[in-house]
């Protein structure tokens, strides 16, 4: 017999090489990837040369700004979150089921495709464990948690946010591509009015700039806020990765202020369940 294996006929690589790829494509810094992975910088971009030589392919494109997938890596991306979920499932074969209650704090802004995927993934994989979950504004989760309200939460912020940071995500003004303001025209405003900083930013980013606006549409959630976007009847801030078909983002040419970016943060509370707290949190990140 042929001893010889050629390189295409060479068993694929182990997870853990899938899951740095995608840790990065998450995170599109090699410095927070590491930090999330619990890894050296340099150990990271060791395992990403060597499944791109596996492949024989660039996954990534690098710039000033940080790092984005090639066509390569939009190619492996969807297939290595399958596969990683796919290892995970085995994994849960041969472990010890979860069982208990978790209270999980959800920001309303999450799109509704990240929130049906880290509740129905977690639900899956742990069946026996009952969830309690919050949907709402992120500036009360950390004082829920502290006060034994909550056990784990996504918390957002400008500046400083409690727990784990695991991605950062930039704030755009958001318009539909039929919507046509002049400089002088007050911005209608679509905001998400739930006594947080969400509702505020838009007018206090407006106020600074001293342009004129009024609210043309108040909401408590992001489904609303995007219906009033696309129908043309409002100017949003929503975050850049929620930007749909149809919506066109509205910068300094148009006369709109620059708006910051927002770290989300995973936080556990020190009471809380804390394997089931992880088992969440990874369903959380997957879902990203």
């Amino acid at each position: 017999m042929n001893d010889v294996i050629h390189k295409n006929e060479r068993d694929f690589t182990d997870g853990n090489l899938l899951k740095t790829f995608v840790e990065i494509a998450d995170c599109k810094n090699l410095t927070l990837a590491a930090s999330r992975l619990n890894r050296s910088q340099s150990a990271i971009s060791v395992q990403l040369r060597k499944l791109e030589e596996e492949l024989g392919a660039s996954l990534f494109l690098r710039d000033g700004k940080g790092m984005s997938l090639s066509p390569s890596g939009e190619k492996l991306l969807p297939a290595a979150r399958r596969s990683l979920a796919e290892l995970a499932g085995i994994k849960s074969l041969f472990s010890e089921p979860l069982n208990g209650r978790i209270r999980v704090g959800i920001p309303e802004d999450f799109d509704e495709g990240v929130l049906e995927k880290a509740l129905s993934d977690f639900r899956r994989s742990n069946p026996g464990v009952e969830v309690v979950a919050t949907s709402g504004c992120t500036a009360g989760f950390a004082d829920a948690i502290r006060a034994d309200r909550l056990d784990i939460a996504v918390c957002s912020a400008v500046t400083t946010v409690p727990g784990e940071v695991f991605r950062e995500q930039q704030a755009v003004w958001a318009a539909s591509e039929t919507l046509n303001l002049k400089a002088g025209d007050p911005v209608p405003l679509a905001i998400i009015d739930h006594g947080c900083w969400l509702a505020e930013l838009p007018k206090v980013s407006l106020d600074q700039q001293g342009r004129a606006y009024s609210v043309a549409f108040a909401c408590t959630g992001i489904m609303s806020q995007k219906a009033a976007i696309r129908a043309g009847f409002a100017v949003g801030v929503i975050y850049q990765d929620s930007v749909e078909e149809g919506m066109k983002i509205l910068t300094a040419k148009d006369n709109f202020p620059s708006l910051p970016k927002f770290k989300r943060s995973i936080f556990i509370g020190d009471n809380a369940p804390q394997d089931l707290a992880e088992a969440m949190a990874d369903a959380i990140r997957r879902a990203i």
